[in-house]
């Protein structure tokens, strides 16, 4: 009896009776509340894996040679996770206005980016000492306020009470930066800086970047702008802020040589107690595959060696302190390896997320040690607050509605437009085959699907019998440990092979398959129908993904994709292998004609169907029901719901979904209600025209009646839409 029968003879055996009659046929059984989970495990073993080959090789570390091979390297995958860094242009900074304080002042600069791409930010000058002063580079951190916040006033000007020049800036989404501002509600359209980040986020990932591209980008010119003052000295420069300004400080010290002491606050963990706790934060700290380039936290750390490295951390933040400690201890080791142990050091607070005074004193005693070459106390004075508009570069509060000009959205859609995935030009049909065969060799490629066609061990769980047909309970493994349930209903009588679907919702197996339900209805045309939860759907799905949060309602199941990219493997990709394994099930059997094997997918399951059926030609037919336009529609709008899913990163490079469409010509293709990335259904001529190059190719390929687009009028039941279709 191999693992998975023996497991599955006892959850029968301990099962009650009547779970035999549920359809979800998981649900009730203790060990399978745990199902929703077995893809994050599967998930977080695959990370554990690449993290262990990582500490091994970071053990061999030992000279100064060996940390500037892996600084290189660091760097190099940083540069391409973002998708490279723009253009050093013009700052064309100016100082709209001053603030006068008891022994400094506090200058209101603008200063672009990118062209057109402004960037609010406050300067605080000492009044007292004589120049050029140390300086100190603060990036913000998610904390509402922006530049106003009351913690980074206190830290900023105690710095320059405490004679340095310390800058700070909005960041995306922050203080004066809403990216997504409604000129008519006076406000963001999306409430949390971190809602938009990775809103954003998904569609720079889309084009193959990463929102971090323009969050690192704004730091660096923010760092320009400051050893650009006469009263800095350049080489003195050091950089800290807290959670998000922690990630940053962890980004910009890691990528720039100006920097010579950091103090990442409230962000240095670990990848694996990540993964095992909170799970992976906003876009912009997702860097990807960073798991799979074999890099971790202590990376950044590891880049900026053996320069002096302040890790502050708090005992009962979110980010976990057993990371934050392993990370600091791994570390260490290489500093003592380089004879420099006095140049990386820990401070922790017994306190939740935040800066705390505590840590921001030792931040002040170790910039002192390593700036000013002085022991001070770290004391920190007492700081006159200002107002959110009294620190205001612009007149409105935001650049949006003062100065216009660029967002991370013109931005990264102008990037999407100058794509070109050189995909052949499809005029005849030996073209076509030129141009499927490159669809598959890509989406193969892109998304990691492992998948092989072969036998799949399969497990009976009961049988549901009903008037014409009855339905057998059965579980496949799409992975080691994962199992995709599944309900295959086989009508009586008829021919002795029939023709076969396999259904996919978005919703789960059971959506439909209820007496009376549209599987029954397809099952009632003589068709064996398996329907499946592919990972992470349905049963399987992740509470998480399911919760009435604004989170979940547009990213789904968040924590799941975000890690798959981290090891360069994609929910849309696991998901067609389940498919592809389930078309293997079908053909296997002897009253299934496997010349006659077709796909159904509906909402979020429609898009693996499609890269399912791009690869493999036994999909005779397949319909998709409220399916995704196209990935371009995503980066297009402002805002998108359960798109990120169903993409997978640099997509736009390879192709687009009406690219894969149409690499399944001569295939009989039915399009039912697609719709846009908020999920409403298109007018019938948007749709028509999204698909008009498939359209095209069907053409080319013989076969323009084989694709068509339709949709559900009010009442209309699957008799009317897919009749047609099963002819």
């Amino acid at each position: 009896m191999n693992r998975l029968s023996a497991v599955l003879l006892v959850l029968a055996l301990a099962a009650p009776a009547g779970a035999q009659q549920q359809l979800d046929f998981l649900k009730g059984i203790p060990e399978y509340r745990r199902a929703p989970e077995a893809l994050s495990g599967w998930l977080r073993q695959r990370a554990e894996t690449l993290l262990e080959k990582r500490r091994e090789a970071v053990a061999r570390l030992a000279t100064l040679e060996d940390v500037a091979r892996r600084r290189t390297y660091i760097r190099k995958r940083m540069a391409e996770a973002v998708g490279g860094f723009p253009e050093r242009t013009p700052l064309n900074a100016r100082v709209v206005g001053v603030l006068e304080r008891d022994g400094y002042r506090i200058e209101k600069i603008i200063f672009e980016s990118q062209p057109r791409f402004y960037v609010t930010a406050n300067l605080y000058v000492p009044k007292q000492g004589s120049p050029p002063y140390p300086a100190v580079l603060f990036p913000e951190g998610h904390e509402r306020g922006g530049k106003s916040h009351e913690t980074w006033q206190r830290m900023l000007g105690a710095l320059a009470k405490k004679g340095y020049v310390a800058l700070t800036w909005d960041t995306l989404g922050q203080g004066e930066r809403a990216q997504m501002y409604d000129e008519d509600l006076g406000g963001r359209k999306l409430n949390q800086s971190t809602t938009e980040h990775t809103m954003l986020g998904i569609q720079c990932l889309i084009v193959g970047d990463n929102l971090a591209r323009y969050t690192i980008w704004d730091g660096i010119r923010a760092l320009d702008y400051l050893v650009s003052r006469p009263e800095v000295d350049k080489e003195r420069i050091a950089c800290t802020g807290n959670s998000g300004g922690g990630t940053h400080t962890a980004y910009l010290s890691a990528l720039d040589d100006r920097i010579k002491v950091a103090a990442p606050s409230c962000y240095i963990t670990s990848w694996g107690r990540l993964l095992a706790t909170i799970g992976p934060q906003d876009a912009e700290q997702v860097l990807l595959p960073w798991l799979a380039a074999g890099l971790d936290h202590g990376d950044f750390l590891i880049a900026f060696a053996p320069k002096p490295y302040l890790m502050l951390s708090a005992i009962r933040d979110f980010f976990s302190i057993a990371g934050a400690r392993a990370t600091f201890r791994e570390v260490k080791g290489l500093y003592e390896r380089l004879g420099a142990p006095e140049k990386l050091a820990m401070h922790e607070v017994d306190a939740g997320h935040g800066y705390h005074q505590p840590n921001r004193e030792a931040a002040y005693r170790w910039f002192a040690r390593w700036l000013k070459g002085s022991e001070e106390s770290g004391e920190e004075p007492e700081i006159e607050l200002a107002e959110f508009d009294e620190l205001a570069c612009t007149e409105t509060g935001q650049v949006a509605t003062s100065l216009g000009g660029e967002t991370v959205h013109s931005l990264n859609l102008a990037r999407a437009r100058a794509l070109d995935p050189g995909l052949p030009e499809v005029a005849s049909r030996a073209d076509f085959e030129t141009f499927r065969d490159q669809i598959r060799q890509r989406v193969r490629r892109l998304s990691g699907i492992d998948y092989e066609p072969g036998p799949v061990a399969t497990e009976p769980f009961g049988r549901i019998e009903r008037d014409g047909y009855r339905i057998e309970k059965l579980v496949y493994e799409g992975a080691p440990g994962v199992l995709v349930p599944g309900l295959l209903f086989v009508p009586e009588g008829g021919p002795a092979r029939k023709p076969a679907l396999v259904w996919v919702d978005g919703r789960g197996k059971s959506a439909e398959a209820g007496p009376g339900g549209e599987i029954e209805w397809f099952v009632r045309q003589g068709r064996i129908v398996l329907a499946i939860d592919p990972r992470g759907l349905g049963e399987t799905r992740a509470q998480s993904a399911t919760k009435s949060s604004d989170w979940a309602r547009y990213f789904g199941d968040y924590d799941a994709a975000m890690t798959a990219f981290l090891i360069s493997e994609s929910l849309v990709g696991m998901r067609a292998a389940d498919i592809l394994k389930a078309v293997d099930i079908l053909a296997a059997r002897d009253d299934v004609d496997a010349a006659r094997i077709g796909g159904v997918g509906r909402g979020l399951a429609a898009v693996p169907l499609l890269y399912a059926a791009a690869l493999d030609g036994r999909l005779q037919s397949v319909a998709f029901e409220r399916m995704l336009i196209s990935y371009r529609d995503a980066v297009e709008r402002r805002i998108h719901r359960q798109v990120l899913e169903n993409i997978i990163p640099g997509v736009l490079k390879q192709f687009d979904l009406p690219d894969l469409v149409a690499s399944l010509a001569p295939r009989k293709v039915l399009l039912v209600d697609p719709v846009d990335a908020l999920g409403r259904r298109l007018w019938p001529g948007a749709a028509e025209k999204a698909y008009a190059r498939s359209a095209a190719v069907y053409m080319a390929a013989g076969a323009p009646e084989a694709m068509r687009v339709d949709r559900r009028r009010m009442g209309e039941g699957p008799g009317q839409v897919y009749s047609e279709w099963l002819q």
